[in-house]
């Protein structure tokens, strides 16, 4: 599925924040702009034009300011001195840093899945979706799919916390996926593993299932890191 574009995406987020709630319009800028840049209407490494968000958002430019902070918190966005603000581009280290922190959490989520009933619903959803987005040829929507999958995997850990902890991952993940590119191969490959892991999880074998993920994580990683180097894109 091609990108929506930011009209598109600023007209299916109105908010409903009242005009004169700043904080609430600028939330609703940064939602925006967030998702223009992980569904990939901008692309990584581009320059936001502030001009053209705040006409599609119909906000100010301090308020955009302010939602730009936000994004670059996130890791998401990056102001360059006297040239503007652009959609990050991340480097080798980052992604080493997020399969990093994936390992960890990930590994041990998965470790105290207990089989109780209805335990990996959540799983087999974001499965079923990332397998009908296949069937489509739908691969940038099958990396969508597959981080639910993998923040399915998490939610497992019973730990609201690392859940919102995660979330940030989530969305670098998505970012990195955009510079990798190639997304059929890149994710083809992957959603079988997936569904591997979870049909292990469900015979009941959580050390299994963690085993076969930490390898599937460092093979995923590897896999980035080798674009990585192809592109020369090195620590950018």
């Amino acid at each position: 599925m091609p990108p929506l574009g930011l009209a598109a995406i600023a007209g299916r987020n109105p908010g409903e924040a009242a005009p004169t709630a700043r904080g609430g319009r600028s939330a609703r800028a940064a939602d925006v702009v967030r998702e223009a840049i992980l569904d990939g209407t901008f692309r990584w490494g581009s320059k936001l034009s502030e001009p053209q968000i705040c006409a599609a958002v119909d906000v100010s430019r301090n308020t955009l300011r302010e939602a730009f902070r936000t994004l670059a918190e996130e890791r998401l966005v990056v102001h360059e001195l006297n040239r503007g603000v652009f959609v990050r581009v991340p480097t080798a280290q980052d992604v080493a840093e997020l399969y990093g922190c994936r390992r960890i959490v990930e590994c041990a989520a998965v470790r105290a899945c207990t089989g109780a009933p209805g335990e990996l619903d959540g799983v087999t959803a974001a499965l079923a979706r990332a397998d009908a987005l296949a069937g489509s040829q739908d691969w940038t929507g099958v990396g969508t799919a597959d981080i639910a999958f993998h923040r399915a995997l998490v939610a497992l850990g019973r730990n609201e916390r690392l859940v919102r902890l995660t979330a940030g991952v989530w969305n670098e993940m998505r970012l990195v996926f955009h510079v990798v590119g190639e997304p059929a191969e890149f994710h083809g490959g992957y959603l079988a593993r997936n569904h591997a892991i979870a049909a292990t999880l469900a015979a009941g074998d959580p050390e299994a299932a963690a085993a076969a993920l930490a390898a599937y994580l460092d093979d995923a990683e590897a896999h980035t890191l080798a674009t990585w180097r192809q592109r020369s894109l090195g620590e950018a």
